[in-house]
């Protein structure tokens, strides 16, 4: 059976970047800038406070597992109030094992493990804002041992190195999601996946792109009139059947004109047009450039 989390989570192509110890003691805290990359983290010991933008603050403690798809501006704070220090997250030291916030001497009060990530994708952020702003799950043993796996083998040269790495933030990617309660899951993939009836419809889109899908066929397969399927959709998944269909279809296009020396034609008929000029016209409509002209960018670029 299609598995769209597990479809898009390898459209994204995560590749792990570094790994940290972060720790603070006494009264601290820190403001980090939009990152726009994905991080993540897992506490160790103690407790703290994180506060993301648009989110309400959620108290950290020992156990727990932290997940930022894009990671909008934060603010990372012990729980004794402190005025927060600016930092710029892309400019953190990469060779830095342990960073230290507040007081500098005598023991931590807190110490999490963290890091961060990128996506290859070339349509990463749309892909992405299916995902929650943040997912906190806590007390899942497997989530901590996964993100001290990445930090060990982060820290090698052991041949193989960068497939695991990539290969450990994917299940590390799939893992947490699987853990997130679909019921405080904002509109999205997940609580689109939640919903048996919209399931149904989103496993056919991503089982077979290239079928002239349309909101009746796809509402008769999951047992639901038009306008249930049409409404019960758009809100779950924040966007309508026939405009996610198209971002998916994008994606796959954007995917295939990357990796691969398909005819236009070719690529048109695997994403669900029937020529390659119906297929160019909704391509330079979304991407805003000719998907030929796309393809020779990002050869150059990955070249």
């Amino acid at each position: 059976m299609i598995d769209p989390m597990a479809e898009v989570i390898s459209l994204l192509k995560p590749r792990a970047v570094f790994a940290k110890v972060i720790s603070g003691a006494g009264a601290w805290a820190v403001r980090y800038t939009a990152f726009g990359q994905p991080s993540f983290c897992t506490m160790l010991e103690g407790q703290c406070v994180l506060a993301v933008d648009g989110v309400p603050p959620v108290d950290l403690q020992a156990g727990d597992f932290v997940l930022l798809p894009a990671t909008p501006g934060f603010t990372l704070s012990s729980q004794a109030p402190a005025a927060p220090v600016l930092l710029d997250p892309s400019a953190a030291p990469g060779s830095v094992t342990e960073l230290r916030h507040g007081r500098q001497t005598g023991p931590a009060d807190m110490r999490m493990l963290g890091g961060g990530f990128a996506f290859d994708a070339p349509d990463a952020a749309l892909l992405a804002s299916l995902l929650p702003v943040l997912v906190h799950v806590r007390g899942v043993e497997r989530l901590s041992l996964l993100v001290k796996l990445v930090r060990d083998e982060s820290l090698e040269t052991r041949p193989g190195r960068e497939l695991v790495l990539d290969r450990l933030v994917e299940v590390l990617l799939i893992e947490a999601l699987r853990a997130h309660p679909p019921a405080g899951a904002p509109a999205g993939l997940l609580r689109g996946l939640a919903d048996a009836r919209i399931a149904a419809g989103l496993r056919l889109m991503h089982g077979d792109p290239a079928q002239p899908w349309t909101v009746e066929a796809l509402a008769r397969e999951a047992a639901l009139s038009r306008s249930t399927f049409f409404e019960r959709f758009s809100r779950a998944v924040g966007m309508p059947p026939m405009e996610y269909l198209l971002v998916w279809r994008m994606a796959l296009a954007k995917d295939l004109l990357s990796r691969t020396s398909l005819a236009i034609a070719d690529v048109a008929a695997r994403v669900g047009y029937g020529s390659a000029s119906t297929f160019s016209t909704a391509f330079s409509r979304h991407v805003g450039l000719p998907p030929g002209r796309y393809a020779r960018q990002r050869s150059t670029a990955t070249g």
